[in-house]
């Protein structure tokens, strides 16, 4: 059923993906299935903002940001899943989206933590991706 997973993790979080990662990783190993680890390092929001960093800042630390994610990939993931790192780059819960959506991924893994008051049900990212995603998606509580 379940072909292809994408796990979003936030590398700063050990939350975003401390029960999120063995689920992914068992749905992986029992459907024999990829599985996609995407983190998103976020853009600069408005133009103005980006001015005050210098030239060539962004594509150093998406660099480094990829090597980072490699890194935790190799530390976390075990040698028997079958994995794709990927690093995106702009808005959380868009970057998610159109990731599931490009790289055909049947299911979204996401952890999500217990609500606040001003969360309503879950964070921000993780509700707007359960709201829009065309995809199955299997949030795991914290």
């Amino acid at each position: 059923m379940f072909k292809s997973i994408l796990l979003p993790i936030d590398l700063s979080s050990e939350a975003s993906w401390i029960k999120a990662l063995p689920a992914a990783v068992e749905m992986a190993r029992d459907k024999d299935a990829e599985l996609h680890v995407v983190s998103v390092l976020p853009d600069f929001g408005m133009s103005i903002v980006e001015s005050y960093f210098k030239e060539g800042y962004e594509e150093e630390a998406l660099a480094d940001f990829g090597h980072k994610l490699a890194d935790w990939v190799r530390k976390h993931v075990p040698d028997d899943v079958t994995v794709h790192p990927h690093v995106l780059h702009g808005s959380i819960y868009a970057e998610i989206l159109r990731a599931a959506k490009k790289l055909s991924c049947d299911v979204i893994v996401l952890a999500s933590h217990r609500p606040e008051l001003s969360d309503y049900l879950l964070g921000p990212n993780a509700a707007r991706v359960v709201r829009h995603a065309s995809q199955s998606v299997l949030v795991v509580r914290n």
